[in-house]
């Protein structure tokens, strides 16, 4: 057997920009730009380049196509509490309108928002473009952004430290005062509470609001603590029935899910009548919560304008890191259902 080297099996080798160029009789540069989102070539010269493609079987490499721009078209997205429905939506809208804009997703999920260290070991590794993170970040977590010079937008989640942060949000307090208003207004008085995880921010916020807002009222009620799923939520109204000598007529989840659980033990466990004997309200506006045996009443966040306007917020800053911070707050929509009686 001879030591030489085997002839170069063409058929074998992936096919290059070089080769597209040959067959469609352009230069390399022409099929670059072909390929590249907003370059600029004739229609005609777009369609040999095309057809070329096709028949070779060639696809441009996005690894290197990115070295070259000094870009890795890498968005990382931080999102903790998957138990709650309402993220799978969020993270179908963010990927949508990254990939429009020749993006790609890198997800990082978080089982609670205390795994944000070790995900940032993570993200610095990839040398993404940015970040979208649906957690809590500390002042140190910010500053590494900074230091690392990836631009990062604060889904559903406002900066706790003194310095202003690109952020897109929902008015959770607001979402939640209108809740209340109208579950007052209905004549309810015996309340309880039934909060998120204690890490969490956003849940954090529902039940300060509906506290201070009961307390205007003159009203204490009962609190118990909750997980964001739906057994925690039957959990919390079990012993939310506890703590009142099982006299409370109306119960407020800080999401859909925990206030599907709490229906359905306000029924099994109790044989209780949603709405009549108890109300029943959540937040976020999940697709189970408009099933006809729960038809929750809540409030349901603009997922849509939300992803839109942080990938908005992040590609504006990819493209000028000097860009001052921007807070874009929207307000929730009030979904009345079956499961409350409202006034």
């Amino acid at each position: 057997m001879s030591g030489r080297a085997s002839p170069r099996n063409d058929q074998a080798r992936q096919p290059t920009s070089y080769d597209v160029a040959q067959a469609a009789g352009v230069s390399q540069s022409a099929v670059s730009r072909c390929f590249r989102p907003g370059g600029s070539i004739a229609p005609e010269t777009r369609a040999r380049v095309l057809k070329a493609a096709r028949e070779l079987g060639y696809q441009p490499n996005a690894i290197a196509s990115g070295l070259k721009a000094k870009r890795s078209n890498l968005v990382a997205v931080l999102i903790s509490n998957l138990t709650n429905l309402y993220y799978p939506e969020v993270l179908a809208g963010l990927s949508r309108r990254l990939n429009a804009s020749d993006n790609r997703v890198l997800l990082f999920a978080l089982e609670t928002e205390d795994e944000v260290d070790a995900a940032l070991d993570q993200v610095w590794r990839y040398r993404v473009d940015g970040a979208i993170v649906a957690a809590r970040l500390q002042a140190a977590q910010l500053r590494a952004f900074q230091r690392h010079r990836v631009p990062v937008v604060l889904y559903n989640r406002l900066s706790d430290g003194p310095d202003p942060v690109p952020s897109v949000a929902c008015d959770s307090p607001g979402g939640e005062r209108m809740l209340v208003d109208r579950l007052l207004a209905g004549g309810h008085r015996r309340f309880g509470l039934i909060c998120g995880p204690e890490d969490n921010t956003v849940g954090r916020s529902r039940v300060e609001a509906a506290r201070a807002r009961l307390g205007a009222a003159g009203l204490t009620p009962a609190v118990t603590g909750g997980s964001f799923d739906h057994d925690s939520g039957a959990q919390g109204f079990r012993r939310l029935m506890t703590q009142s000598g099982n006299a409370l007529d109306a119960v407020i989840c800080a999401n859909d899910l925990m206030a599907i659980g709490a229906i359905d033990a306000a029924r099994e466990v109790y044989g209780l009548d949603v709405p009549r004997d108890v109300s029943v309200v959540g937040f976020d506006g999940v697709g189970p919560a408009a099933w006809a045996s729960y038809r929750l009443t809540t409030v349901r966040q603009p997922v849509d304008r939300m992803t839109e306007a942080a990938v908005s917020m992040l590609l504006e800053r990819v493209a000028d890191p000097e860009l001052p911070p921007e807070v874009r707050t929207f307000a929730g929509k009030l979904v009345p259902g079956g499961s409350a009686r409202l006034g």
